[in-house]
């Protein structure tokens, strides 16, 4: 065999063979080098892969055991949230209620307007004052301009309400009703079968100035638990009574003289109980 392969490369001319030879030597010195390149190249990117799957399985847990601790201190929060709500059933009205609001203006001196004369000639003399419409405050747009008026406690009760309601919610309340003639009551009593009375012991408060209605139409649900959390106190200190009404969808409060005229340390301190109450609605 050695003998043919001699006999072959004599057969070839010279710079042939020459060629030939250092080709395949270059050859056989490359591979093996190219080999281990090739090794190491695949060695290194195994290990680059290896280092990223490491690093995303460690970023992934640590993001999983991150996202389970704040899921815990939420839940934590909410639970401690809940624990400090009370919870404010409505504030539903009765005949003993309304029977105890006209009690209570007959007693405070209050007189029943009869007519729309009578009504202006209050409200040119400064004895009704108009409500006080602002941007925490609307009246209802259908509400003629001389019902826009009730007593001066009544509103100054509605500022109060209506300032500390916009600075938690940012929107205003709406005044849907305020005083009232006992014509018109009358007139109301017609078409409205809820309506109270126009005269005897269960008439409507309306009719002094005193109440004023509020809608709850659009109120969210958290609004309407601030509103009856605000209210509560007031009308357990006997300075207001509520009436939440659902099928006119309002508050019906009537407002009584005592909640500006009583001492002076009384005011702030139930004052401070409605917004210490309404503050832990959440």
């Amino acid at each position: 065999m050695l003998k043919g392969l001699a006999a072959f490369f004599r057969g070839l001319p010279k710079m042939r063979t020459y060629r030939f030879f250092v080709f395949a030597m270059a050859l056989a010195l490359a591979l093996p080098a190219f080999s281990s390149t090739v090794r190491h190249s695949r060695l290194r990117h195994r290990r680059a892969h290896y280092a990223r799957t490491a690093t995303y399985r460690t970023r992934h847990r640590a993001g999983v055991r991150r996202a389970a601790l704040e899921t815990a201190e939420a839940t934590e929060q909410t639970n401690a949230s809940l624990e400090r709500v009370r919870f404010v059933p409505p504030l539903r009205g009765s005949l003993a209620s309304l029977l105890r609001q006209n009690e209570r203006d007959t007693a405070e001196g209050l007189v029943r307007f009869a007519n729309d004369a009578q009504l202006d000639e209050f409200e040119a003399e400064g004895r009704l004052v108009p409500v006080p419409a602002s941007l925490a405050l609307r009246v209802n747009a259908e509400l003629p301009m001389d019902r826009r008026y009730c007593q001066p406690w009544t509103a100054q009760f509605l500022a109060d309400l209506a300032r500390s309601h916009f600075a938690r919610f940012r929107r205003p309340l709406q005044v849907n009703s305020a005083v009232r003639t006992v014509a018109f009551q009358r007139s109301l009593e017609e078409i409205n079968g809820n309506a109270a009375a126009a005269t005897g012991d269960l008439a409507s408060p309306h009719e002094t100035g005193a109440a004023v209605d509020i809608g709850k139409k659009g109120m969210s649900f958290q609004e309407i638990a601030w509103m009856r959390a605000w209210l509560l106190p007031l009308e357990t200190a006997g300075k207001i009574d509520v009436e939440e009404e659902f099928y006119q969808a309002c508050f019906h409060i009537t407002v009584y003289r005592n909640y500006v005229h009583a001492p002076a340390a009384t005011p702030r301190r139930h004052a401070a109980a409605s917004t210490l109450l309404a503050a832990q609605v959440r």
